[in-house]
């Protein structure tokens, strides 16, 4: 019976403040690394809005395949001329 006692005073004037400590320093990170997140979720906001852009390229592929095809025929038509005169 009184090594159980000893133990028991062991464990809580041992074990349990290193255990404490640990789980201080473990909270002391985690709330320094809090301010970093709020950094970092802001900046992928801001990224994804530049990103929303994106859809029109699409679009702007189609409009500069039909440009290079119209500029194309002016070059037909330039070979046509130059070739004559």
């Amino acid at each position: 019976m009184i090594l159980e006692w000893i133990g028991d005073a062991v464990l809580l004037l041992g074990v349990l403040p290193v255990v404490v400590y640990l789980l201080i320093g473990v909270l002391r990170a985690a709330n320094r690394i809090l301010p970093s997140v709020q950094q970092i979720a802001a900046t992928a906001q801001a990224a994804s809005k530049d990103l929303d852009a994106t859809a029109l390229l699409l679009t702007t592929q189609d409009h500069v395949q039909k440009t290079v095809e119209v500029v194309a025929g002016y070059g037909g038509s330039l070979d046509t001329i130059i070739d004559d005169a």
